[in-house]
């Protein structure tokens, strides 16, 4: 088992000093940054890298915003400068093939850098799970801890109805042996958590009911123990809404590279 004290995460300057070069790069976008509970989410997922002995990279301080949040919010300009930006750290490091923890950074460079010069191989780190555990670099079956367990999958809209990954997120839930169950909508039906197109950085209109608490509801109602989520934006949006509802001793919400590292005990 990893030293879970240590963790090995190489910087692509490190790397290219050494005269290597990383199977991917770890894109570990300003959630993974900045916000704590977020930072949690990363740690794990890094964790789950050494463990499997992944050779990665990441960028470190040569990282920058996608500025997903600024075309979102109507600046173009400002998107295609943080754009142009990192595409130009990118190409000089011939960077082939990416992995992000977010759905907004993956749907914007997979999606939108690609007009702007930067055009890469890009992976949500719930197909990169998929793809160890299908390769067989990773195993999770044997562990004890969400066996049984009901769990419900959130799907982020960056990652659902933009870029139709759906079953990846749940053949890594169904990996641990959870119970998943489905809310009412879900999947191409999916309800937003209420911070997509910028809504994440303002407060809401006037309205009958916040979107995070009605999407909140809808995963109460499943009787799942565990909301598992795959993105930094729903994780606050849901996270926000189960307190509100006082439910955080009966209902947790984790991100599946969180789901993963606990059941292998990392």
């Amino acid at each position: 088992m990893a030293d879970t004290n240590f963790l090995k995460v190489p910087t692509m300057a490190e790397m290219v000093e050494q005269g290597k070069h990383p199977e991917v790069l770890f894109w570990v976008g300003c959630a993974g940054s900045y916000d704590d509970r977020y930072k949690r989410v990363i740690t794990a997922f890094v964790k789950i890298l050494n463990e499997v002995n992944v050779n990665f990279a990441v960028l470190g301080p040569e990282e920058s915003c996608t500025g997903d949040p600024a075309r979102r919010a109507g600046n173009e300009f400002l998107f295609q400068m943080q754009a142009m930006q990192n595409i130009e750290v990118l190409n000089a490091y011939e960077i082939k093939k990416i992995v992000t923890a977010c759905p907004h950074c993956f749907n914007t460079i997979k999606n939108e850098y690609p007009a702007l010069g930067g055009n890469y191989d890009v992976m949500h780190h719930s197909q990169f799970l998929q793809s160890l555990i299908n390769e067989g670099r990773l195993t999770v079956a044997g562990g004890e801890a969400f066996k049984g367990k009901k769990v419900t999958f959130h799907d982020s809209c960056y990652l659902g109805r933009a870029n139709d990954v759906y079953e990846a997120p749940r053949s890594v839930l169904e990996a641990l042996d959870a119970d998943l169950v489905e809310m009412k909508r879900c999947k191409t039906n999916g309800l937003c958590c209420g911070a997509g197109g910028a809504q994440m950085f303002k407060e809401p209109e006037k309205g009958n009911k916040d979107i995070n608490i009605e999407r909140t509801e809808e995963a109460i109602q499943t009787g799942a123990e565990v909301v598992a989520v795959g993105c930094p934006f729903c994780m606050t949006m849901i996270g926000d809404g189960i307190k509100n509802k006082e439910k955080e001793k009966d209902v947790q919400v984790m991100d599946i590279a969180e789901l993963v590292a606990t059941s292998k005990g990392l």
